[in-house]
Parts: C-alpha cells; sequence; structure tokens
C-alpha cells in the first residue's frame, strides 16, 4: 500500500526511512493539489495546538477517497494534543488511526507501523467485515 506523508521538521521522514517501504510519497507545498489515483496511508505530523496542517488538509480535499488510514507524529509535551491531526483526520474522513509516534518514533514505532502497512488490507478489512455483521 502505497504511504502518502507531510514532514513538517523531518521527524515523519526520519521515521519512514526507517521502515525501508518503498511506495512512498511526500505531500509539500507545491504538490499538494496533485490527485494521487491508488488507495494509501497517510503519516502526519500534528502542528500548533493539536492542527493539521495545511498542506495535508489541501490534499485531502483533493484526494480523500484514496485515505484507508492515518498515523501522526507529536511530542507528548502537548499533552492531549499529542499526535492530534491523526484523530482529527481520522474522525472526519471516517478511517483507522492506525498509530500515534512521538518525534521519529522508536524501533518498536517503526516495526509495528510497517506491518500495519504491509497486513494493512487483512487486519483492517476483517475487522470492518465483523463490524458489518454483528449489527
Amino acid at each position: 500500500m502505497k504511504v502518502v506523508f507531510y514532514s513538517f521538521t523531518g521527524n515523519v521522514r526520519r521515521f519512514l526511512k526507517r521502515t525501508e517501504l518503498e511506495d512512498l510519497y511526500e505531500i509539500t507545498e507545491a504538490n499538494a493539489s496533485d490527485k494521487v489515483e491508488e488507495p494509501f496511508i497517510l503519516v502526519t505530523g500534528t502542528i500548533g495546538f493539536g492542527e493539521v496542517p495545511a498542506p495535508v488538509e489541501q490534499f485531502l480535499k483533493t484526494n480523500q477517497a484514496g485515505l484507508k488510514g492515518v498515523a501522526a507524529s507529536g511530542n507528548r509535551n502537548w499533552g492531549n494534543n499529542f499526535a492530534k491531526a491523526g484523530v482529527i483526520i481520522s474522525q472526519a474522513y471516517d478511517v483507522p488511526l492506525l498509530m500515534k509516534f512521538e518525534l521519529h518514533g522508536t524501533l518498536k514505532d517503526t516495526m509495528e507501523f510497517k506491518e500495519k502497512v504491509v497486513n494493512f488490507d487483512e487486519i483492517y478489512e476483517r475487522e470492518v467485515l465483523q463490524s458489518h455483521r454483528v449489527k
């Protein structure tokens, strides 16, 4: 699965580099309105007081249909606003919040994220199917 990311300070970029995932697409100011033609998982940092970065908001206006899940970076010093961009996006677009990690994450965070991306369809599509059966 493609991983689309925005890295304001470089933390998200460092995190994803350690995953060794190959299908990456970085959101920049210049390409924030470009169309991505395949499903993707979004990874973003959180800015300000728990806000979604403007280039990410712009990107999602064009590409919301392909969004399958989100992960977010943040700093625990911000308390309840830690990695809040992921929570906001997850709720606004009704996709799973795969994880929150601090700054550029730990090795354990990196391995957990990679496993979730590689096995996304198996893990999350099954949950969706099961939740529909329960209703």
